[in-house]
């Protein structure tokens, strides 16, 4: 594609976003003159795309209302966006069924064999714990050869950045994709270290699918493993509670990803229901945010460590006695 129509073609994307673009808008974003956008909007114009100029003070070009343009190419990371997108308002409850699968079947038709089977790969391999209002996406790559790698059970060989900036090469035997808070998380099997490992996906900037297979691991589902994961991860204070309620009560504040909560040797249904002190651990940054949780909580609980979290839970306590005692 010669660049002059490779810029025509942004032209007419860029109109049809909708609303009225001015021509110095559009001449910064093509990188060119005022007056070469006008002859741009000429060859539109000659392809029978109904463009208009409209005049005044913030004028410029728009799109004749009630055109429907014919289907555009989707690239690989426009078509998964768009698809990511509706597949997570649909499992997420933010977007109405219907038109999120209607919306995804249209565009699923149009593109290339190819990349349909790794777009099917990815929905296949994805999980979600709560929704969340904003998301940070992954390198389009990365996915697809991650999920690619999960549906064949491949090893994938990773470079991984951590949180202090300390780059690793690993390999990974990939279970799932997990979307959790707007975050995106890979979980699977670290042969190195012989544990089960969770790996942010923004984090990862090479993914190699490597070759061989891996046996479907048993136990908890990917969703879980993040979770449980993510509740262990070694941060500046451990906390440990003893709280009296049943799971749910206690669940209700502290979900899975938060916290790490005992349960009995009895039937899962049978301890959810029951009212005990059950054992709490979890990890965090700061204390300021969980004497508000605690309180409510509306249950029995005790701090049995770090000190420092008591003192704060006294400080919340005498504030609000100082605030309900006022005229």
């Amino acid at each position: 594609m010669s660049r002059p129509t490779g810029r025509v073609l942004t032209l007419l994307e860029l109109l049809q976003s909708g609303g009225t673009r001015t021509i110095a808008e559009l001449a910064d974003r093509l990188g060119v003159e005022g007056r070469t956008v006008r002859r741009y909007v000429d060859q539109l114009i000659e392809l029978d795309v109904p463009v208009e100029a409209v005049r005044g003070r913030y004028g410029g070009y728009r799109l004749a209302r009630g055109y429907r343009l014919p289907p555009l190419m989707l690239n690989d990371d426009e078509a998964l966006a768009v698809l990511l997108g509706l597949i997570t308002g649909r499992r997420t409850g933010s977007a109405a069924d219907t038109a999120a699968e209607t919306a995804a079947a249209k565009i699923r038709r149009v593109l290339p064999g190819r990349l349909a089977g790794r777009l099917d790969a990815v929905e296949q391999s994805l999980a979600f714990t709560k929704p969340s209002a904003g998301s940070i996406a992954p390198d389009t790559g990365t996915l697809l050869t991650i999920a690619d790698a999960v549906r064949h059970r491949r090893p994938v060989s990773i470079r991984y950045t951590d949180r202090d900036g300390r780059r690793t090469d690993r390999t990974l035997h990939p279970y799932g994709i997990v979307n959790h808070s707007g975050r995106w998380y890979v979980t699977g099997a670290d042969p190195a270290a012989g544990e089960n490992r969770t790996f942010r996906l923004d984090r990862i900037t090479d993914a190699r699918t490597q070759p061989g297979t891996f046996d479907e691991p048993a136990g908890p589902a990917p969703a879980e493993r993040v979770l449980t994961g993510l509740a262990a991860t070694p941060y500046r204070h451990e906390v440990t509670l003893r709280i009296h309620g049943t799971l749910g009560q206690i669940r209700a504040r502290l979900p899975a990803g938060i916290a790490n909560v005992e349960e009995s040797a009895t039937t899962a249904a049978e301890d959810a229901a029951t009212e005990r002190w059950r054992r709490v651990e979890l990890r965090a940054e700061r204390l300021d945010w969980l004497p508000a949780v605690l309180a409510s909580l509306d249950r029995p609980f005790v701090v049995e460590r770090p000190g420092e979290l008591r003192d704060l839970v006294v400080a919340f306590a005498d504030r609000l006695t100082s605030y309900a005692r006022q005229d």
